[in-house]
């Protein structure tokens, strides 16, 4: 295994320059028994409350959510998940998924019993759907829950539109797309910033390498950072925001969106961007196509990758 080191300075909360290195470690999840990877991949991952690591995958033998242990074993498969949560967060001890093929926004208990299921194409209003023929009213790519239990999800492979539901599942509004000051093209995860007060919304607008920041009720507030390699996805530590990257490559911001460090890139671009990357050429210091990132509570992150064959990764804090 080749070790990346990344030096990381940034503000600590007591205002002292903290220094930190990151380690790849490709080899650090064993998947389930009989599988040499844990199947196609193109979801996402979160820790619960107790730390152990939950991951969507789409297809092969143990396609739903997995369930590791914050050592990298695999332990079970949460009971009735949905095979294709594009995105979901654990949050108030829950899991919150979107349904890439039905278009439902779930909320479930960590053993699978359900809470919530919205229907995304019959309770947003009509005038944010899609019509256009042969096309899906919705295709809902990300999800985030604000601290009041409100539910944010984003078309991101549609029509660019930010939907907000309270925390009983009732539409509320809906907010961004295409047209300025949004201007999005690909909004395809997003992520509640508590690092300020009041909390802010941060949208990974795909396609234009940015991400950008709106207040909870949707009102732009600024790019947050330009010049990324196709954001895909967002996670929080302290004042750290790291940011996954479709084009290989994990990127991690200040909290002014200064960046700070970058690990894994990889530069070889017919291996990026696609889940085509197979197994004989992973490389233990490289990424291939990051889609879904999170971090532990001691600041390690887990990284899931966009592959047909299911690639995870965690990178340690030391």
């Amino acid at each position: 295994m080749k070790k990346l080191i990344c030096s990381l300075m940034f503000a600590a909360a007591m205002g002292a320059a903290h220094a930190a290195t990151f380690t790849m470690d490709t080899k650090y999840f064993t998947p389930p028994e009989g599988m040499a990877t844990i199947g196609d991949s193109h979801g996402d991952i979160a820790i619960s409350p107790k730390g152990e690591i939950y991951t969507s995958v789409q297809g092969g033998a143990h396609a739903g959510i997995q369930v590791y242990s914050a050592d990298g074993h695999y332990l079970r498969n949460v009971p009735g998940a949905q095979t294709d949560f594009h995105g979901f967060i654990i949050a108030n001890g829950n899991i919150y998924g979107v349904s890439r093929l039905t278009q439902h926004i779930v909320e479930m208990h960590l053993d699978g019993r359900t809470v919530l299921d919205i229907p995304a194409r019959t309770v947003i209003a009509d005038q944010y759907l899609e019509h256009a023929a042969g096309k899906p009213a919705t295709n809902l790519t990300g999800i985030a829950v604000a601290p009041n239990g409100d539910i944010y999800v984003t078309d991101g492979y549609g029509t660019n539109y930010i939907h907000r539901f309270d925390k009983t599942g009732k539409y509320v509004a809906s907010f961004g797309g295409k047209a300025e000051p949004y201007g999005f093209d690909t909004a395809h995860k997003i992520i509640i910033d508590t690092r300020f007060k009041p909390a802010r919304l941060l949208a990974t607008d795909r396609r234009h390498n940015r991400i950008v920041a709106m207040d909870l009720d949707g009102k732009v507030q600024g790019v947050v950072v330009e010049k990324l390699r196709l954001p895909s996805a967002m996670a929080l530590y302290q004042d750290e925001l790291a940011v996954g990257e479709l084009d290989g490559r994990v990127t991690i911001l200040d909290k002014g969106g200064k960046v700070i460090a970058t690990i894994g890139q990889n530069d070889t671009a017919d291996q990026t961007k696609s889940n085509k990357a197979p197994p004989g050429i992973w490389q233990g210091d490289k990424f291939y196509a990051v889609h879904g990132v999170t971090y532990d509570k001691q600041g390690n992150l887990l990284v899931t990758e966009f592959n047909q064959y299911g690639r995870l990764t965690r990178v340690k804090r030391e």
